[in-house]
Formats: C-alpha cells, sequence, structure tokens
C-alpha cells in the first residue's frame, strides 16, 4: 500500500478518526438504517476524493478513519457528510422524520475528530475493538 497521495503540486497523508451520534443519541442506526448510512458514507467519500480507511457504525454512533486530501477542509466534509446522509435517510426511512424530536435533524451537532499519525494501527484496533463494546468513552472528546 502507498502511504502518501498525489495532488497536482501536492503529496500528502492525512487520516482522521471521526466520532458523531444521531440527534438525542437515539439508537436507530441498526438494520437498514444501519446499511444505508454505511453505503451513503462510502458513496460520500468516493464522490468527494476521499478513502474509507475503518467504518464502524454502532446503533448510537459512528466510528470513522478517513483519508481527506488537505484541499478540502474536514469540517466542510463533515457538513457534506452529515447533511446528504440525513436527507438520504430521511428519504429512505420516513418513519424517522417523525419522531417527536427530529424535525429536520438526523444527526447531533457536531463531532469529535482526531488526526491519525504514527499510532494508526493503535487507532484501528480501537475503532474495530469498538464493534464487541456497548459504551464509547466520550472523555477523551471533550
Amino acid at each position: 500500500m502507498i502511504r502518501f497521495r498525489k495532488l497536482s503540486h501536492t503529496i500528502w497523508h492525512c487520516q482522521y478518526h471521526i466520532v458523531w451520534v444521531p440527534k438525542y443519541r437515539y439508537r436507530v442506526l441498526t438494520g437498514a438504517v444501519k446499511t444505508a448510512c454505511e453505503e451513503c458514507i462510502h458513496a460520500i467519500c468516493g464522490f468527494t476524493g476521499c478513502e474509507v480507511i475503518e467504518l464502524n457504525v454502532q446503533p448510537d454512533y459512528v466510528h470513522l478513519i478517513v483519508k481527506i486530501p488537505p484541499k478540502i477542509a474536514v469540517s466542510q466534509w463533515m457538513g457534506r457528510l452529515k447533511g446528504q446522509s440525513s436527507i438520504r435517510i430521511f428519504r429512505q426511512f420516513r418513519y424517522l422524520r417523525k419522531q417527536k424530536y427530529w424535525g429536520n435533524h438526523f444527526w447531533s451537532k457536531g463531532y469529535c475528530v482526531d488526526t491519525v499519525g504514527l499510532d494508526a494501527d493503535a487507532i484501528r484496533k480501537y475503532v474495530r475493538a469498538t464493534r464487541k463494546r456497548k459504551i464509547v468513552n466520550w472523555s477523551n472528546c471533550n
């Protein structure tokens, strides 16, 4: 695997570990909703020139390790990802829009992002291991 990618004037290797949750941390990312969420993330990553390294969708949160080119701001990319995935999920699963507090918002505001450096293997193992755990330690994201 080639570590660095190339743009016209840049050689880069930018990986990010990103975690975000559905609004009110409802446990709705199961079954068909989970599958649609995973497909949506892969599609948006492909369209924007990003690469999914690891993806773990749990009932109440999403862990993602992704390579994002330096010409794309992480905040803009996350806005696009959350916005487009929300629209797609609400179109496909109309019953979610009728939940008491949801309105037009599927995801909570904000997210946790960390750069992946030399400990990339340790972070990948952590993301894989959370598939077996039920609780996420959010104290590291404050």
